[in-house]
């Protein structure tokens, strides 16, 4: 097995848990949980499959979970993988290729989404590719919600894909809005960003216009419509949270 280490973030992750180790363990026999206090069979199936758990609190920022995940990694690489997501095995080759050269660089992962049963080509669903390997000590991570690494090493895509199985019904949605919403506008209260209605309504109305239009989401059929629709409601609270915070600091 090659030296790096699988970080995966948890809570309350017993119906992924078990798949997605497994999956980690085609590259490497270390897989880092960090578990944030989940209340189900979560921590007990990792352990029992091989991972190392460790712990931290939730407080409203992903960012923090991925960067006590680094303190850890014991090997010289980390790769990063949600609980619903898979490596494929071009991937997983990809993946000790390029930990195998030990050069200073940061590796990006083509991912495709499949979310209430479909599989996205585009709008806000399609393919994206996303940074996730990097040198342990070269990475760090920002922004408590839709967080990002802050790496300087030279980017490479990888070959192969990660399959990303998102939203399996409305009710996991709702709950991944709710919580994503409040997270952005507390954090963008803080930053000291401000807005208005309109431009809650602006900023709602070109979202929707970029996915449907502009990243062709309407040829994703209904669905596509659909989550373009979402996203225009998603910008839209996330803006008047923020509205609301901004009232009640007056």
């Amino acid at each position: 097995m090659v030296n790096v280490s699988v970080v995966i973030l948890t809570k309350n992750e017993e119906a992924n848990i078990v798949d997605v180790i497994e999956n980690a363990k085609q590259v490497t026999s270390h897989v880092l949980i960090v578990d944030s206090g989940s209340t189900d069979k979560t921590v007990d199936l990792a352990e029992a499959h091989g991972a190392k758990v460790v712990y931290r609190a939730w407080d409203n920022d992903f960012a923090a979970q991925r960067n006590f995940a680094l303190e850890h990694v014991t090997t010289e690489w980390v790769l990063y993988l949600d609980a619903d997501e898979r490596l494929n095995k071009e991937l997983c080759k990809s993946v000790e290729r390029a930990v195998a050269t030990s050069v200073d660089k940061q590796y990006v992962i083509k991912r495709k989404s499949v979310a209430f049963g479909k599989e996205f080509n585009y709008g806000v669903l399609k393919p994206d590719f996303v940074p996730r390997l990097f040198k342990e000590s070269h990475v760090q991570w920002v922004n408590k919600v839709h967080e990002r690494p802050e790496c300087g090493d030279e980017k490479v895509v990888l070959d192969g894909f990660i399959k990303h199985y998102t939203y399996s019904g409305w009710s996991q949605w709702l709950k991944k809005f709710e919580q994503y919403t409040t997270i952005w506008a507390e954090d963008a209260y803080l930053r000291g960003k401000r807005t208005s209605l309109s431009t809650a309504f602006g900023h709602a109305f070109f979202a929707f216009i970029q996915m449907i239009i502009l990243k062709k989401g309407i040829l994703d059929g209904g669905m596509g419509l659909v989550m373009s629709c979402n996203h225009f409601f998603y910008t839209l609270i996330k803006y008047l949270k923020l509205l609301e915070l901004q009232r009640k600091g007056e």
